[in-house]
């Protein structure tokens, strides 16, 4: 019986696919942030959708780094990781207004989705699978950035 050897990720998959979940992890931390320190009127709606967007970054969290160890990569979780490799804009340690949050919160998932947009291309060319996670994820930080950016008038 002759065994076929198992996929193992690159330098370039590891290295792309960390940036992602370093991401989706400050993500869910931000989220977070926000929904403790909204105060102002649209404080329970937002309040409702920043569960939402945490729930999808630590979904897309936790299904990254098991990606990564499926292809025989080594996820970086920690905190100090998390925090000199984010490319999320830093959010106020400060009670914000609802159109604070909506900005803060619509930034970091845009932060976010700019990551897994700039390195879609390359995971699509070495690994269609991760590529394919990359793309669910996409729609639903896009999706949730939209709801929250529709729930407050920033004109």
């Amino acid at each position: 019986m002759t065994m076929t050897k198992a996929f193992s990720g690159s330098t370039v998959l590891s290295e792309s696919l960390q940036k992602v979940l370093t991401d989706v992890t400050a993500l869910s931390l931000v989220g977070k942030q926000l929904h403790w320190n909204i105060v102002g009127v649209g404080f329970r709606g937002l309040h409702l959708y920043l569960d939402e967007v945490v729930a999808v970054a630590r979904a897309a969290s936790d299904e990254i780094a098991e990606r990564m160890r499926a292809v025989n990569l080594v996820p970086d979780g920690r905190p100090e990781t998390v925090g000199q490799m984010t490319s999320l804009p830093p959010v106020k340690e400060t009670l914000l207004t609802s159109e604070e949050t909506v900005a803060a919160a619509v930034a970091s998932i845009n932060a976010t989705v700019g990551t897994m947009r700039q390195v879609h291309e390359k995971v699509d060319a070495e690994d269609p699978a991760s590529a394919d996670i990359l793309l669910d994820y996409i729609r639903q930080l896009e999706q949730q950035a939209w709801f929250i950016g529709s729930s407050v008038d920033m004109a």
